[in-house]
């Protein structure tokens, strides 16, 4: 199974005048990078949004954004009646120098600065808010986690199809490879036979056995054909283990590229250097696939 390391979910609920909505994005990384921003009065539910992410999600770039908004009451304003007082004796003093009829309106102190307060503001209990927030940040998870598994399969179908094209490229190179050293023994025998016959001189079969012997040994790729198809082999069984695992296969692509190098300078044959062409190119699809697996 794969995951991948990019992926969104959200979740809104709301309980008892509470509205709390959660949102959680994530991105690639080499690590888990962890970032979490919450509404004001809400900074102490911080280490246990960060325990419930670090149970789900083990690397990639991790952004919470947390949301709480609180329904007004009637509660949530109280009237200064001190206040409302010093007012209405300023405008009733003002209304009699002026010798003005007209009472002083209520309604309009009410709109004066200070008159009512907005006891909203004041300091939440986060902690009592904390099973509702929690369970919204679960939800979230878990459609994070789907979003991400339905990617991963995309992914390890893409995979798979690659690690076919490498080991169908690699047998085709594990083929032709002893007919290399068959080829060279044949062209450097017609050469120096050709040319020692212009110089009338004799053609020994052991300079040529260890000429040959020489070059077969530095065109030798039998080991390295062996590691890169057991690569594979580890590679796709590890894609099919129940957890994933993007570290251990960033880990074998990089021994992939490293045996596929190395068959490539060493094997000094056209047909082969074809082949490794399309090695290089399923393993670095590969590669760049796998930086964005957990």
């Amino acid at each position: 199974m794969l995951l991948s390391m990019t992926g969104f979910g959200e979740e809104h609920r709301q309980q008892g005048g509470v509205a709390v909505s959660v949102e959680v994005r994530t991105v690639n990384s080499r690590y888990l990078k962890l970032s979490i921003r919450a509404s004001e009065g809400y900074a102490p539910l911080e280490p246990k949004i960060e325990a419930v992410v670090r149970k789900r999600v083990r690397r990639g770039t991790v952004q919470v954004n947390l949301r709480v908004d609180r329904a007004k009451s009637p509660d949530d304003y109280a009237i200064d009646v001190d206040v409302l007082e010093l007012y209405r004796d300023q405008l009733e003093a003002l209304r009699n120098k002026w010798n003005l009829s007209r009472p002083v309106s209520l309604e309009a102190m009410l709109g004066l600065p200070g008159v009512v307060r907005d006891e909203s503001s004041a300091p939440v209990d986060a902690a009592a808010d904390w099973p509702l927030v929690g369970r919204a940040l679960e939800s979230a998870l878990d459609r994070l986690h789907q979003m991400r598994l339905d990617e991963g399969r995309a992914m390890a179908a893409d995979l798979k199809a690659n690690c076919r094209i490498l080991a169908d490229s690699l047998e085709q190179v594990a083929l032709r490879a002893p007919l290399v050293v068959d080829a060279y023994s044949r062209r450097l025998e017609e050469r120096l036979t050709k040319t020692l016959a212009e110089l009338d001189v004799a053609l020994h079969p052991g300079d040529v056995l260890k000429e040959v012997s020489f070059f077969a040994d530095r065109v030798d790729i039998a080991e390295e054909i062996v590691r890169l198809r057991s690569h594979v082999e580890q590679f796709e069984a590890i894609m099919d283990a129940p957890e994933s695992s993007g570290r251990k296969l960033d880990f074998l692509t990089q021994e992939m590229v490293r045996e596929g190098n190395t068959i490539g300078s060493k094997a000094n044959d056209v047909e082969i250097s074809r082949h490794v062409i399309e090695i290089k190119t399923a393993i670095e699809r590969i590669r760049e696939m796998i930086q964005n697996v957990e």
